[in-house]
């Protein structure tokens, strides 16, 4: 009775927090919704505009340098996502470090020896148009400019489902 009990306390949590991360009350976005604009530079200099990247697939991750969350995840995206689709010329991924200078990046990139594209968002000013607080964030963003995915935190099946979404969108 008492591992019935159990058990079942389990599932029921495990709802609600399901329940919880599809109802984010941080995010000021939702699937469905068209992306807000921005431009951005990332540390390699390349400029976007994501208002032009319409027939592109866009996968936006914010972060923070000191994030245990984001310092699982970033390798992971680098390895499952970063490698395999960095060539394709349909495919934009842009690695947002929230409240991160160019300098912070360099170092930051440099130590963990990470080779993605990395874009300074200092002043959170990319970040509040996407959020209000929780990292880290994935957007991903169709070819048509509307968001079809959303998370906060990270678990290995979320980022597979999310390379998934990139594959299918990308075809």
């Amino acid at each position: 009775m008492i591992k019935k009990t159990i058990l079942l306390a389990l599932l029921l949590f495990t709802i609600v927090m399901d329940t919880e991360a599809q109802q984010d009350s941080t995010a000021n976005t939702k699937p469905g919704q068209k992306a807000p604009s921005f431009t951005c530079k990332t540390l390699s200099g390349k400029e976007y505009n994501i208002d032009q990247l319409k027939g592109k697939v866009v996968m936006i991750n914010f972060f923070a340098t000191w994030c245990p969350g984001c310092n699982q995840e970033l390798p992971e995206l680098e390895k499952d996502i970063w490698k395999k689709y960095r060539n394709n010329p349909d495919f934009v991924l842009l690695v947002i470090g929230r409240e991160h200078s160019r300098e912070d990046l360099v170092s930051f990139a440099a130590g963990k020896n990470l080779d993605l594209p990395f874009v300074p968002d200092p002043g959170r000013e990319i970040y509040r148009l996407y959020a209000s607080k929780f990292i880290p964030r994935n957007i991903v963003i169709d070819k048509n400019g509307m968001i079809v995915f959303q998370n906060s935190g990270f678990t290995p099946k979320e980022l597979v489902e999310i390379e998934k979404l990139i594959s299918e969108n990308l075809k």
